[in-house]
C-alpha cells in the first residue's frame, strides 16, 4: 500500500513538473509578480513594430504574437527558477540556437521552426540585475533573430515600446500605473 501510494505521488509530480509548460502560461504565472514589467503588443500597435524599431529591419513584417515580460533586481533563487521554468517551455518543442549559462549571465535563444521560417522565438537574458524575456510567434529569419538578439536590441526595442505607449499617441495609457 505503501509502495502504491509513493508510486502515485512520484507519477502525479512527474506529470504536474513535466515540460508541457507553454509561454503564456510563464507569462501568466509571472505579470502579476512585484517588480515585473509585463507587455504584450496589441493587435492596433504590430503594424508600428517596425517604425518604433528600424534598426531591427523587416523582422516584424509577419509577426502575429509578441510578448515580453522583465523582471528587475531578483536574487540567485529567483534567476534559478526563472531559468529552470524557461528551460521547461522550451524542452519539447523548441530547438536552442543559443544557450549561454555563465555564474554572471544566461542567455538562451531557442525557436519553432517550420523548413527555414522560425515560427515562434524565445530569447531568455538573465543576470540578478535584469531578467526579461521576448516571445515572438510569425515567420522571422532565424539569423536575423540570432543577430539581433546578440545586441541586444530586444531589450532596446522593449525601452521604446514602454515610451511609445507613454507618448501622445495613447493618450491617458500609462503601462506603470
Amino acid at each position: 500500500m505503501k509502495r502504491v501510494a509513493i508510486l502515485t505521488l512520484t507519477l502525479f509530480l512527474f506529470i504536474s513538473c513535466g515540460s508541457g509548460k507553454s509561454f503564456q502560461s510563464f507569462f501568466n504565472d509571472h505579470k502579476n509578480d512585484i517588480g515585473v514589467t509585463a507587455f504584450q503588443v496589441p493587435n492596433f500597435m504590430r503594424t508600428l513594430l517596425g517604425s518604433i524599431s528600424p534598426e531591427m529591419g523587416g523582422v516584424f513584417d509577419n509577426i502575429q504574437d509578441f510578448k515580453f515580460i522583465t523582471f528587475n533586481e531578483i536574487d540567485n533563487i529567483k534567476q534559478s527558477e526563472l531559468i529552470n521554468q524557461m528551460s521547461l517551455v522550451t524542452a519539447n518543442k523548441y530547438t536552442d540556437i543559443l544557450r549561454e549559462n555563465k555564474v554572471e549571465k544566461t542567455k538562451i535563444l531557442s525557436v519553432v521552426e517550420d523548413g527555414d521560417v522560425v515560427k515562434e522565438a524565445i530569447i531568455f537574458n538573465s543576470t540578478l540585475a535584469k531578467t526579461s524575456v521576448f516571445y515572438l510567434k510569425g515567420s522571422f529569419d532565424p539569423n536575423t533573430l540570432k543577430e539581433i538578439s546578440e545586441k541586444d536590441q530586444f531589450d532596446q526595442l522593449s525601452t521604446k515600446l514602454l515610451n511609445q505607449y507613454q507618448s501622445p499617441l495613447t493618450p491617458g495609457f500609462n503601462p506603470n500605473k
